[in-house]
Formats: C-alpha cells, structure tokens, sequence
C-alpha cells in the first residue's frame, strides 16, 4: 500500500514555497558586479587620458590643442638723468603717437612729462602685444596707475599700503648733529629736521656744544617690511648748555593746521630763525662797529655775521617776507634782500646762485639761495645781515618774539598731547642703559 503523499490537515508541518534553481539566484549578484567593473575601467582609463599625455581619448578628428598662455611681462626702467617718458618707453615699441596719446589722456590726472630721476616705472605687457598697463611712483607715497583698455588709456592715482610706526631715538652730541644722529643708526634727514624744529631757539652753527642732548619720537614708514621714509615727527627734546627745549606736535581739530609747541602751549616758532644756514659751520667774523676789512685793509663796521661754508652751501630765508633785491649789487656780489612784518630786513651777500626773484613770497626755511664767494670776498661765506626799522642790528645778540601760542579753547586736549609725549620721551629714564637706542612702539 502506497502512503499518502499529503499530510493530515492537522499536522504540524508547514507547507514552504517552492526555491529557485541555484544558478538563477545567483545571475544578478554577478550582473551587478559585471556593471560596477566597467564603470571603474572608465573612469580609471578616462583619469589617466587626462593625466597622462598620449594615452586615454581620442580626441575627434579636427579637435585642435590649445596652446597655454604666455604669461605677462613686466619691464622696470629707473629713470636716469636726461631720460624723458618717450625714450624710456619706445625702448618698449613705443611709437611717438602712442606716447603723445598717453600723455595727453594721462595728464588731468598727472603730467608724465615731470617724471623725476630715481623715480621707478613699470610697464606690463603681452609678449608681442599691447602693453597693458604702466605704473609711475611718484613719491614714497603713492603712484600713478595707467590702464590700456582698447587703445584708450585710463588712468587713477593710487597708495601704497604703508604701515606707519612710533620710534624713539636719542643721542649725545660729540662733533655735530648729524654725527650724531647717524651714530644712533638714523638718516640725516633726522638731523635736518630738528634743527628746523629748534632753530627758532638753538644756533646750531655757533650754539651747539660736546654733551648736549637730544631724545626724539617719529613715524617711520615701511612698504612690505621695507623702510620707505620718514613720516612728522611727534615730539622731541634737546638739551643745550643746561638749557632743556622740548617740542610736540599739535593738529588743530577745525583747521586741521599743525604746529609745534612747548609744554605750556607757547609756539615753537619765533619771528626768526636763528640762523641763515641749518647747522655744522662756524661764524668766521661778527658784528662790529670796527673792523679790519680783508680786501681793502682799512678798519670800518662790519654790520652782519660771516659763516664760513663750502661753495653751493643751501642758504634759507629766516622768516616770512616779500624779495624785494635779488641780484648783483657791488661789493656785496649777488645778493638777496627780504622785507618781512614789523620793520624788519634781512641781507643774504656773497651768494653763487639765487633762486628767487623781486616781489616772490618766501616762507622761514625755504632755500633762496647757495653759499659763493661773489663780490669783496676773499673765500667762500655768508654773510648776513638784519635791518630792524632803518638800522643794522646783531643776529646773534636781538632777541625775537615768538609767534601766537597755542588757542585756548584747545589746551586741555593739547595737554593729553604732552602728558603722553612726555611719558615716551622719558622711556630712556625709566628702562635703563638696557634700552636699545631704536624702540618700535
């Protein structure tokens, strides 16, 4: 007897579907993997055409290489004595039209035709191109800019990104200012300054003595961690024959005007300076009433100061005033004489060169003029001389007044002004011998 082939319906046996032949389960897995087979050879061989030259795609027929682009160039001329813009730039394939045209489109801007010897230009172009653009530096401070955009120059005048900090320096006088200055690892320019700053009270020609003293605090400027200058300076002190001058810098808030005062808020400046030239030469004859004169061997007064210095010396105005003689005048050779305010003449003889001429308007300081030996005159000097209403007076010996002091309604703000440059200026006192003679602040 055969036995049934289907369970009581009450068995406990579960009736479980029907399985797929092996080999038909396994038919996806392996298509699956077929698949990301062939999408990693093309993306590994795609990979490699682009990396490796001569292998991966073929390019279509016609499909041309790009060549890369030249890169730009830049040339750097330093402009030389006699250079003009025209033969700095046709060294470059320029054409006499194309350098007209730049000067014209470029001149309400800034006139390339008074571009100055050591200044920098830069021309950048294309590798037989157009030129592109041209820079011009006109001073530490900024420089011109010249785009070339389809042949039509444009230009802008920009600034360099100067970073600006506080030094403080100081010395001891041994020979000269700008022995001294330079000995404390400064630039002349240093020098130049505070005896303009202090001319007004210090002769520095015949006031001047081994042991004095000066302490200053400036700005100075720098490009890219490069020095590129000085900037104002913002307080100083000078220590002669015991006597202490101290200068700060205060700019007006409405005006914007700057000037140097003392502590109590006087001004610096006076209605003269003290002397016609800034520092380093000695008085070779005073003023007398009775004098041998060097040429003509007879006593007779002597009614200004002599200072001997070298031939092309730099002669400055001492004050304000208006030229009223600037030429050859006898014994006296070239010669300048400046009317000023309050009565006062001043008389500048010997001269080799006058830069100025009747009826200008000179400013205290500005150069007028160079040390000769024109006329009576047995070497090169200066002698100078003072008319103060009608009649000669001794430069060394008149005492002048100073100009108008601070206004009052700025004093309390100014006196911040001192309190603060006073504290850097007595840095030196508080540190030590330790200090180094140049500090950052």
């Amino acid at each position: 007897m055969k036995k049934d082939r289907h369970p009581p319906a009450n068995s406990a046996f579960k009736i479980r579907p029907s399985r797929r032949p092996r080999r038909l389960r396994r038919a996806p897995l392996l298509l699956t993997l077929i698949l990301v087979a062939a999408v990693a050879t093309v993306f590994y061989f795609g990979s490699r055409s682009a990396d490796t030259p001569g292998t991966g795609v073929v390019k279509p027929p016609g499909e041309a290489t790009l060549p890369p682009t030249p890169p730009l160039v830049m040339r750097r001329e330093s402009v030389a004595h006699g250079a003009t813009l025209a033969s700095l730039l046709k060294k470059h394939g320029f054409t006499d039209l194309e350098v007209h045209t730049l000067k014209e489109s470029v001149k309400p801007v800034y006139d390339l035709g008074r571009i100055l010897v050591g200044h920098e230009l830069r021309l950048t172009l294309e590798p037989g191109g157009p030129w592109l653009s041209l820079e011009y530096d006109i001073d530490g401070e900024r420089y011109l800019r010249v785009t070339n955009e389809a042949g039509r120059p444009a230009a802008e005048l920009k600034a360099f990104p100067i970073e600006v900090e506080t030094a403080l320096v100081w010395g001891q006088i041994q020979e000269t200012l700008i022995a001294a200055v330079d000995e404390a690892g400064e630039e002349d320019w240093l020098a130049l300054r505070l005896a303009e700053l202090f001319g007004w009270d210090i002769d520095f020609n015949t006031d001047l003595q081994p042991g004095d003293t000066f302490k200053v605090l400036f700005e100075k400027k720098f490009l890219e961690g490069r020095f590129r200058g000085y900037g104002d300076i913002v307080a100083a002190e000078f220590r002669n024959e015991g006597r202490t001058f101290r200068a700060f810098r205060y700019t007006y808030p409405d005006t914007k005007a700057t000037d140097f005062f003392n502590e109590r808020g006087n001004s610096l400046r006076r209605e003269f300076l003290r002397s016609p030239l800034k520092f380093g030469y000695r008085v070779t004859s005073r003023f007398s009433s009775s004098r041998l004169h060097p040429i003509r061997r007879v006593y007779r007064a002597h009614y200004g100061v002599d200072y001997g210095a070298p031939l092309g010396y730099p002669v400055q105005a001492t004050a304000d005033g208006e030229v009223k003689e600037a030429g050859t005048n006898g014994g006296a050779g070239r010669m300048i004489r400046i009317r000023h305010a309050n009565a006062y003449e001043t008389l500048y003889l010997h001269l080799s060169r006058i830069y100025v001429r009747p009826g200008e308007k000179v400013k205290g300081a500005d150069v007028i003029g160079t040390v000769g030996s024109s006329g009576e005159s047995t070497g090169p000097h200066l002698d100078y001389r003072i008319i103060y209403h009608g009649r000669y007076i001794n430069p060394l010996g008149w005492t002048f007044k100073p100009v108008a002091p601070l206004r009052k309604e700025f004093l309390t703000a100014y006196q911040a002004v001192v309190d603060s440059g006073r504290f850097l200026l007595e840095a030196p006192l508080r540190v030590g011998a330790g200090f180094a003679p140049t500090g950052l602040f």
